[in-house]
Protein backbone atom coordinates (compact mmCIF):
# COMPACT_ATOMS: atom_id res chain seq x y z
CA UNK A 1 0.00 0.00 0.00
CA UNK A 2 2.64 2.30 0.67
CA UNK A 3 3.53 4.83 -1.95
CA UNK A 4 0.03 4.51 -3.91
CA UNK A 5 -3.69 4.43 -3.59
CA UNK A 6 -5.34 2.16 -1.12
CA UNK A 7 -7.77 -0.73 -3.02
CA UNK A 8 -10.62 -1.25 -0.69
CA UNK A 9 -10.63 -5.17 -1.76
CA UNK A 10 -7.26 -5.35 0.54
CA UNK A 11 -7.83 -3.11 2.98
CA UNK A 12 -11.58 -3.18 3.91
CA UNK A 13 -12.92 -6.21 3.90
CA UNK A 14 -16.48 -7.69 4.13
CA UNK A 15 -17.47 -11.78 4.13
CA UNK A 16 -20.84 -13.28 4.91
CA UNK A 17 -20.73 -15.11 8.30
CA UNK A 18 -20.49 -18.70 8.12
CA UNK A 19 -20.36 -21.90 10.22
CA UNK A 20 -16.60 -22.57 11.01
CA UNK A 21 -13.22 -20.91 10.91
CA UNK A 22 -13.10 -18.17 8.30
CA UNK A 23 -9.63 -15.75 6.98
CA UNK A 24 -10.81 -12.29 6.73
CA UNK A 25 -7.03 -11.11 6.54
CA UNK A 26 -4.76 -13.32 5.25
CA UNK A 27 -0.82 -12.58 4.85
CA UNK A 28 0.57 -12.76 2.01
CA UNK A 29 1.16 -10.61 -1.82
CA UNK A 30 -1.46 -7.99 -2.15
CA UNK A 31 -2.73 -8.72 1.65
CA UNK A 32 -1.10 -7.89 5.18
CA UNK A 33 2.68 -8.73 5.41
CA UNK A 34 1.99 -9.29 9.83
CA UNK A 35 -1.04 -10.21 10.63
CA UNK A 36 -4.18 -12.69 10.28
CA UNK A 37 -7.40 -12.47 11.37
CA UNK A 38 -9.91 -15.21 11.24
CA UNK A 39 -13.15 -15.09 12.50
CA UNK A 40 -14.66 -18.53 14.21
CA UNK A 41 -18.07 -19.12 14.17
CA UNK A 42 -19.47 -22.62 16.33
CA UNK A 43 -22.97 -23.78 17.22
CA UNK A 44 -23.99 -25.88 20.40
CA UNK A 45 -21.65 -28.48 21.12
CA UNK A 46 -19.57 -27.92 18.58
CA UNK A 47 -15.70 -28.06 18.77
CA UNK A 48 -12.49 -26.78 16.64
CA UNK A 49 -8.70 -27.74 17.26
CA UNK A 50 -6.85 -24.51 17.37
CA UNK A 51 -3.06 -24.80 15.81
CA UNK A 52 -1.30 -22.43 13.72
CA UNK A 53 2.18 -23.36 12.47
CA UNK A 54 5.28 -20.78 13.32
CA UNK A 55 3.10 -18.20 14.96
CA UNK A 56 1.08 -17.17 18.01
CA UNK A 57 -1.82 -16.63 18.59
CA UNK A 58 -4.62 -14.41 20.74
CA UNK A 59 -8.32 -16.35 20.55
CA UNK A 60 -10.74 -13.85 21.66
CA UNK A 61 -14.83 -14.50 22.34
CA UNK A 62 -17.13 -11.97 21.21
CA UNK A 63 -20.89 -14.22 21.30
CA UNK A 64 -21.64 -17.01 23.50
CA UNK A 65 -20.17 -19.45 25.87
CA UNK A 66 -17.27 -22.05 25.36
CA UNK A 67 -14.71 -24.14 27.12
CA UNK A 68 -11.06 -23.57 25.92
CA UNK A 69 -9.26 -26.85 26.59
CA UNK A 70 -5.03 -26.28 26.60
CA UNK A 71 -2.26 -28.14 28.53
CA UNK A 72 -5.24 -30.62 30.32
CA UNK A 73 -6.64 -27.31 31.88
CA UNK A 74 -10.61 -26.31 30.62
CA UNK A 75 -11.44 -22.54 30.76
CA UNK A 76 -15.03 -21.56 30.59
CA UNK A 77 -15.76 -18.52 29.39
CA UNK A 78 -19.06 -16.74 28.20
CA UNK A 79 -20.15 -12.89 26.66
CA UNK A 80 -23.82 -12.20 25.34
CA UNK A 81 -21.94 -9.77 22.98
CA UNK A 82 -19.11 -7.74 23.00
CA UNK A 83 -20.72 -4.64 24.51
CA UNK A 84 -21.98 -6.81 27.44
CA UNK A 85 -18.01 -6.58 29.40
CA UNK A 86 -14.72 -7.53 28.87
CA UNK A 87 -13.56 -10.13 26.83
CA UNK A 88 -11.85 -13.38 27.81
CA UNK A 89 -9.07 -14.56 25.51
CA UNK A 90 -6.57 -17.57 24.69
CA UNK A 91 -2.88 -17.25 24.18
CA UNK A 92 -1.53 -19.56 22.07
CA UNK A 93 2.95 -19.77 21.96
CA UNK A 94 3.76 -20.34 18.67
CA UNK A 95 2.96 -24.43 17.33
CA UNK A 96 0.50 -25.01 20.99
CA UNK A 97 -2.22 -26.80 20.38
CA UNK A 98 -6.16 -26.10 22.30
CA UNK A 99 -9.36 -26.88 21.42
CA UNK A 100 -12.29 -24.91 21.95
CA UNK A 101 -16.22 -25.94 22.03
CA UNK A 102 -18.97 -24.62 22.06
CA UNK A 103 -21.51 -24.96 25.15
CA UNK A 104 -24.31 -22.59 24.09
CA UNK A 105 -25.65 -21.88 20.39
CA UNK A 106 -24.34 -19.06 18.10
CA UNK A 107 -21.14 -18.45 19.77
CA UNK A 108 -18.29 -15.98 17.66
CA UNK A 109 -14.33 -15.74 18.24
CA UNK A 110 -11.84 -13.66 16.81
CA UNK A 111 -8.37 -15.48 16.35
CA UNK A 112 -5.49 -13.23 15.52
CA UNK A 113 -1.99 -14.47 14.08
CA UNK A 114 1.38 -13.16 13.66
CA UNK A 115 4.71 -15.24 12.39
CA UNK A 116 6.52 -15.99 15.50
CA UNK A 117 9.59 -18.42 16.95
CA UNK A 118 10.04 -17.54 20.42
CA UNK A 119 8.55 -20.70 23.07
CA UNK A 120 6.37 -19.45 25.54
CA UNK A 121 3.57 -20.64 27.28
CA UNK A 122 -0.95 -20.56 26.72
CA UNK A 123 -2.21 -18.19 28.92
CA UNK A 124 -5.89 -17.43 29.24
CA UNK A 125 -6.82 -14.15 30.19
CA UNK A 126 -10.21 -13.85 32.38
CA UNK A 127 -12.20 -10.52 32.10
CA UNK A 128 -11.31 -9.25 35.63
CA UNK A 129 -7.12 -9.34 34.12
CA UNK A 130 -8.57 -7.06 31.24
CA UNK A 131 -7.07 -3.35 31.73
CA UNK A 132 -10.19 -0.81 30.92
CA UNK A 133 -9.54 2.90 29.70
CA UNK A 134 -10.96 6.03 29.72
CA UNK A 135 -9.51 7.92 27.09
CA UNK A 136 -10.58 11.26 24.92
CA UNK A 137 -13.30 13.59 26.24
CA UNK A 138 -16.34 15.25 24.64
CA UNK A 139 -16.64 13.76 21.40
CA UNK A 140 -13.78 11.76 21.26
CA UNK A 141 -14.49 10.32 24.52
CA UNK A 142 -14.15 5.91 24.15
CA UNK A 143 -13.59 3.37 26.28
CA UNK A 144 -10.17 1.06 25.17
CA UNK A 145 -9.67 -2.67 27.08
CA UNK A 146 -6.40 -3.44 27.12
CA UNK A 147 -6.07 -7.34 26.77
CA UNK A 148 -2.61 -7.79 26.08
CA UNK A 149 -0.69 -4.78 26.01
CA UNK A 150 1.48 -3.66 28.59
CA UNK A 151 2.52 -7.80 29.52
CA UNK A 152 5.06 -10.37 28.95
CA UNK A 153 2.81 -12.75 27.97
CA UNK A 154 2.61 -11.90 24.16
CA UNK A 155 6.01 -11.96 22.18
CA UNK A 156 4.81 -9.59 19.18
CA UNK A 157 1.06 -9.55 19.26
CA UNK A 158 -0.62 -6.05 21.09
CA UNK A 159 -4.40 -6.85 21.54
CA UNK A 160 -7.15 -4.80 22.81
CA UNK A 161 -11.06 -3.61 21.79
CA UNK A 162 -12.14 -0.02 22.01
CA UNK A 163 -15.91 0.80 22.44
CA UNK A 164 -17.02 4.42 20.92
CA UNK A 165 -20.43 5.77 22.32
CA UNK A 166 -22.95 6.73 19.37
CA UNK A 167 -21.75 9.73 17.39
CA UNK A 168 -18.21 9.53 19.21
CA UNK A 169 -14.82 9.14 17.38
CA UNK A 170 -12.15 7.34 18.37
CA UNK A 171 -8.25 6.98 17.09
CA UNK A 172 -8.58 10.67 17.22
CA UNK A 173 -6.97 12.69 17.55
CA UNK A 174 -5.63 10.74 14.03
CA UNK A 175 -2.49 8.67 14.74
CA UNK A 176 -0.59 6.07 12.88
CA UNK A 177 2.41 3.92 13.40
CA UNK A 178 3.48 2.80 9.77
CA UNK A 179 7.08 4.09 11.03
CA UNK A 180 7.45 7.02 7.97
CA UNK A 181 7.83 10.20 10.87
CA UNK A 182 10.26 7.50 12.72
CA UNK A 183 7.67 5.87 15.17
CA UNK A 184 8.22 2.25 15.24
CA UNK A 185 6.16 0.60 12.08
CA UNK A 186 3.07 -1.37 13.60
CA UNK A 187 0.35 -3.16 10.71
CA UNK A 188 -3.02 -2.87 12.42
CA UNK A 189 -6.45 -5.22 11.74
CA UNK A 190 -10.02 -4.03 13.32
CA UNK A 191 -12.96 -6.02 13.68
CA UNK A 192 -16.15 -4.10 13.47
CA UNK A 193 -19.59 -5.04 15.48
CA UNK A 194 -21.92 -2.55 16.63
CA UNK A 195 -25.48 -2.02 19.01
CA UNK A 196 -27.83 -2.76 17.20
CA UNK A 197 -26.07 -5.08 14.93
CA UNK A 198 -28.22 -2.61 12.29
CA UNK A 199 -25.91 0.28 12.54
CA UNK A 200 -22.60 1.35 10.71
CA UNK A 201 -20.10 3.46 11.69
CA UNK A 202 -16.98 4.87 9.09
CA UNK A 203 -13.03 4.25 8.89
CA UNK A 204 -10.94 6.66 7.52
CA UNK A 205 -7.36 6.10 6.35
CA UNK A 206 -5.34 9.20 4.67
CA UNK A 207 -1.97 10.32 4.37
CA UNK A 208 -0.79 13.60 4.53
CA UNK A 209 0.82 13.05 1.37
CA UNK A 210 -2.74 13.03 -0.60
CA UNK A 211 -1.77 9.29 -2.20
CA UNK A 212 -3.73 7.92 0.40
CA UNK A 213 -7.33 9.37 1.24
CA UNK A 214 -10.20 7.10 2.14
CA UNK A 215 -12.90 6.40 3.84
CA UNK A 216 -15.16 3.30 4.19
CA UNK A 217 -18.63 2.75 5.78
CA UNK A 218 -18.19 -0.34 8.14
CA UNK A 219 -20.58 -2.73 9.13
CA UNK A 220 -21.03 -5.60 12.49
CA UNK A 221 -18.97 -8.58 10.92
CA UNK A 222 -16.48 -6.33 8.63
CA UNK A 223 -13.15 -5.96 9.37
CA UNK A 224 -9.82 -3.77 7.77
CA UNK A 225 -6.09 -3.79 7.16
CA UNK A 226 -4.63 -0.94 8.35
CA UNK A 227 -1.08 -0.73 7.27
CA UNK A 228 -0.07 2.73 6.10
CA UNK A 229 -1.51 6.45 7.35
CA UNK A 230 -4.03 7.95 9.63
CA UNK A 231 -7.18 5.50 10.83
CA UNK A 232 -10.08 7.72 12.91
CA UNK A 233 -12.62 6.00 13.54
CA UNK A 234 -16.23 7.47 13.84
CA UNK A 235 -19.81 5.64 15.16
CA UNK A 236 -23.33 6.50 13.59
CA UNK A 237 -25.67 8.44 15.80
CA UNK A 238 -27.86 6.10 17.27
CA UNK A 239 -25.40 3.22 17.48
CA UNK A 240 -22.92 2.00 19.83
CA UNK A 241 -19.86 0.81 17.87
CA UNK A 242 -16.81 -1.78 18.76
CA UNK A 243 -14.07 -2.67 17.12
CA UNK A 244 -11.30 -5.10 18.04
CA UNK A 245 -8.07 -4.43 17.17
CA UNK A 246 -4.54 -6.40 17.00
CA UNK A 247 -1.15 -5.40 16.24
CA UNK A 248 2.53 -6.20 15.44
CA UNK A 249 5.56 -5.08 13.76
CA UNK A 250 8.73 -3.50 14.21
CA UNK A 251 8.88 -3.67 18.01
CA UNK A 252 6.00 -4.37 21.29
CA UNK A 253 5.40 -1.18 21.95
CA UNK A 254 2.50 0.90 21.07
CA UNK A 255 3.98 4.36 20.14
CA UNK A 256 1.74 6.20 17.59
CA UNK A 257 2.29 9.75 15.76
CA UNK A 258 -0.77 12.02 15.64
CA UNK A 259 -1.76 13.75 12.85
CA UNK A 260 -0.12 17.49 13.64
CA UNK A 261 -2.36 19.22 11.73
CA UNK A 262 -4.80 17.56 14.70
CA UNK A 263 -2.85 17.08 17.50
CA UNK A 264 -4.15 20.56 19.24
CA UNK A 265 -7.60 18.89 20.01
CA UNK A 266 -6.14 16.17 22.65
CA UNK A 267 -3.47 18.90 24.36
Amino acid sequence: MTGGPADRRTWHVREPREEGLRTLIERGEGGARELELRRLRLGGGQRRELHFPGCEAVVVLLDGAVEFTADKTVHRASRSDPFSGPASALYLPPDATATVRATSNDCELLAVTTPCHTPGSIHFVAPDQVEVVDRGVDGYRREVHNILVDDDVAQRLLVGETFNPPGGWSSFPPHKHDGENGEPHLEEVYYYRTDPRTGFGFQGLYANDAVLDEAARVLDGDAALLQRGYHPVAAAPGYRLYYFWALAGERRKLVVFEDEAHAWIGR
